[in-house]
């Protein structure tokens, strides 16, 4: 498979709106591209993720080896833009929480092809988890006052930052112009007005969106669309005739050591080989889960 380099500074990024694709069909499980880019001078890695719609703790993995905060000119910086889809019904929002993305699979127009939009987001800490489970969008709201539950009021409170009982739209609003609101109480799908922590564990348990993001998918997304909350940490598909394998880092309050993970990237490879055979290239399969990078990687043999 080729590896695309493309070495270009974006000041308005596509991916900065949305990162659409043409959904896959047959025998492909994944959309994008994998790209590199040149670091700038005034660069960090925060400042690339946002240009290409990539979150915090997306780009660090995928750069271990990167400083977060001084890449140095002219350092190559991978791009993970490239995804294995989840393995759920390919319909409405699909969020993921260890990957911290979101998937949008809209109804297609008569005559047009079916697409898939992802974009970053962040989720719960761990005392203030994201609750799995299905569900749907109950409302849709621009420019949302922000009503802080008493238990949010009560932690600020603590820590010497009292909060209203009530926060009005505007720049300090943290719900940002626009919000949906999920069949789970108390929870959101929304802006935000600190974009820097995106693609991290930051909230309360809602799921934040980059502002352009949110501003590009609140009016496709009608009262009703079907909400998936998931834990995938380990993803596999098809791209062709070659298996790929996609593992990113376990949440912590499902207490996944690295044995256990095994074990589950074992199941869905053993899910997918009972649809469709390939020799696996069991050195490549644990070199994917000891980085667990996050980006899609080739772990089967090709013949020769």
């Amino acid at each position: 498979m080729k590896h695309w380099i493309c070495i270009l500074v974006l000041a308005l990024s596509p991916w900065a709106q949305s990162a659409t694709f043409d959904m896959p069909t047959g025998e492909f499980d994944l959309v994008g591209y994998q790209l590199e880019i040149a670091a700038e001078f005034e660069d960090t890695l925060l400042d690339i993720a946002r240009r290409h719609g990539i979150g915090q703790e997306e780009i660090v993995n995928a750069n271990p080896d990167v400083d977060r905060w001084l890449p140095g000119t002219g350092t190559l910086v991978t791009i993970p833009s490239r995804y294995i889809l989840p393995d759920v019904p390919r319909k409405g929002l699909v969020l993921n929480l260890p990957e911290m993305r979101i998937y949008y699979f809209p109804e297609p127009a008569a005559g047009e092809p079916a697409q898939v939009q992802t974009y970053p987001v962040s989720i719960g800490r761990m005392d203030w988890n994201t609750p799995l489970g299905e569900t749907r969008i109950t409302e849709k709201k621009k420019d949302p006052p922000w009503y802080p539950p008493q238990s949010v009021r009560e932690e600020h409170a603590r820590e010497g930052d009292p909060l209203p009982r009530v926060v009005p739209p505007g720049p300090d609003n943290p719900l940002g112009r626009y919000a949906m609101r999920l069949a789970i109480p108390s929870y959101l799908i929304h802006g935000t007005n600190k974009a820097f922590g995106v693609g991290m564990r930051v909230s309360h348990g809602c799921i934040r969106m980059l502002p352009e993001d949110i501003e590009y998918l609140f009016p496709q997304v009608p009262v009703g669309t079907p909400v998936q909350i998931i834990n995938q940490p380990v993803k596999a598909g098809w791209y062709g005739g070659e298996l790929y394998v996609e593992v990113h880092p376990p949440l912590e309050e499902y207490d996944m050591d690295m044995a256990e993970l095994d074990e589950e990237l074992t199941r869905v490879l053993d899910a997918v080989l009972a649809k469709r055979f390939a020799q696996l290239d069991e050195a490549a399969v644990a070199d994917v889960l000891a980085r667990r990078s996050g980006l899609p990687e080739v772990v089967s043999r090709v013949e020769r």
